[in-house]
């Protein structure tokens, strides 16, 4: 398989270099090397906005068996992505499986891939990959061809966020219910959350003030980079904050909501990237098991008077959630709405309805 296929090399910031050939798009490019555990669900990975500027290394060594599904789209949306487009800045795997099997599959993870101009490499040991990455934390990188000249680039230093959100007010009609969705990188499955809870649906850009408008809720989605990057949706936050408007923040939704009540946010050694991670919900023994994909994280100690912790890590203890104490303000780290990965946390769309 891999004697036609041109040899590439990912190039670490610590000087570390592992080659592979390649089977997406042949051009160099830079960005944030992180890795993700997940087993499945690699189109709606590399199709979810917050890996915007991120090399994407799956740790799971057989990549591309069940192909790539349709085009196909439900209330306008595209029912196997979670965007529009393949979002990451190229992906990174073990073995390339070329043969693909499965009963939707139109195209195999390699054609998608050149389609969307994206370089990809195989036979990349991602295990020695990942313990570096694990060890001396996320780091910059870029897949060179040719020995071509490239900088390391650090995308966090970018509003991400502007990157990916939509330029102007998209509705999604359902009810008389509205629901405003701060668009940051919100997933596709996000908005079907609501629809799928007969709540119409108002997308709008990241910095634009939803609080002028007629709504019975607020969701700040997840997205990329650096949530301090955000300004105007953490000041737009603070608006419905104090107009008591419901508001529900997923994963950066979560940190732009804590940032908007005083709390402060850092960034994580490696992130969490993955469908099995386990939270523990405070004041309780329930372990819910969880998709996550985040490099940021609400600093816990910070948060002021009336919020508390909501969920916390079982593997590192870092912030999963907050909540207030009498309001309906609610923050998830992980991601409720999964796509991929398990649902068993999307009762809190249920409670987050209830409340509008």
């Amino acid at each position: 398989m891999s004697n036609n296929r041109k040899l590439a090399k990912l190039v670490l910031k610590d000087g570390s270099v592992f080659e592979g050939f390649s089977f997406g798009s042949e051009k160099s490019v830079n960005g944030e090397v992180v890795f993700n555990t997940g087993m499945v669900g690699y189109p709606e990975t590399l199709t979810d906005p917050s890996y915007k500027g991120q090399i994407l290394v799956l740790t799971y060594p057989l990549i591309g068996n069940y192909g790539v599904a349709g085009n196909e789209r439900e209330n306008g949306l595209l029912k196997n992505f979670e965007s529009e487009k393949i979002q990451i800045q190229a992906l990174i795997i073990s073995d390339l499986s070329e043969n693909y099997s499965h009963w939707s599959a139109e195209k195999s993870l390699e054609k998608w891939l050149k389609e969307n101009d994206i370089p990809a490499l195989y036979n990349i040991d991602t295990r020695m990959l990942t313990k570096k990455l694990r060890e001396k934390g996320t780091q910059l990188g870029k897949i060179v061809f040719n020995n071509e000249k490239l900088k390391f680039e650090d995308p966090n230093k970018r509003n991400l966020v502007a990157e990916v959100s939509v330029d102007e007010v998209v509705e999604y009609k359902k009810s008389k219910k509205k629901v405003a969705v701060v668009d940051c990188g919100v997933k596709n499955n996000v908005i079907r959350a609501f629809l799928n809870r007969d709540i119409s649906v108002i997308r709008y850009p990241w910095d634009y003030d939803f609080t002028k408008d007629k709504i019975d809720g607020v969701l700040v989605s997840n997205g990329p980079g650096d949530p301090k990057k955000c300004k105007a949706t953490i000041e737009n936050v603070k608006k419905a904050i104090s107009m008591n408007i419901p508001i529900l923040g997923i994963c950066l939704g979560s940190q732009i909501l804590g940032l908007a009540a005083g709390a402060d946010t850092y960034k994580l050694k490696y992130g969490h990237r993955g469908q099995n991670q386990p939270c523990i919900e405070v004041g309780t023994k329930r372990c819910y098991i969880t998709s996550q994909n985040h490099g940021y994280v609400v600093d816990s100690d910070t948060l002021k008077e009336d919020w508390r912790e909501w969920f916390f890590n079982n593997n590192d203890e870092t912030n999963e959630g907050i909540v207030h104490i009498s309001k309906p303000f609610f923050g998830s780290q992980f991601h409720p709405e999964a796509s991929p990965g398990p649902d068993d946390t999307e009762f809190i769309f249920d409670m987050f309805v209830r409340s509008i």
